[in-house]
C-alpha cells in the first residue's frame, strides 16, 4: 500500500514538473490559461453592486481532463 502511494506521488510530481517546464518555455506573450473561464456556456452576470460568475463548461472540461489523467495513472500503476 505504501509503495503504491509513493509511486502515485512520483507520477504526480513528475507531471507537475513537466507542466511547469512547459510553462517556462512558452514565450512571454502567450498565456495558455487565457481561454479558461471564458468559454461559451460559462455564466457571467454583473450589475452595479453584484457580480456572479459560474464557469460551467470550464469545470466540465477540467473534470474530463482530470478523469483521463486519473485513469492513465491507474493503468500505469497496475
Amino acid at each position: 500500500m505504501e509503495m503504491e502511494i509513493g509511486r502515485i506521488l512520483i507520477v504526480v510530481g513528475a507531471a507537475l514538473v513537466a507542466l511547469g517546464g512547459m510553462l517556462l518555455i512558452l514565450p512571454k506573450g502567450i498565456n495558455p490559461t487565457q481561454w479558461f473561464g471564458r468559454l461559451p456556456g460559462d455564466i457571467h452576470y454583473s450589475s452595479d453592486r453584484t457580480e456572479v460568475y459560474i464557469p460551467l463548461v470550464s469545470m466540465v472540461i477540467l473534470s474530463i481532463l482530470l478523469s483521463v489523467v486519473s485513469w492513465l495513472v491507474q493503468r500505469l500503476l497496475k
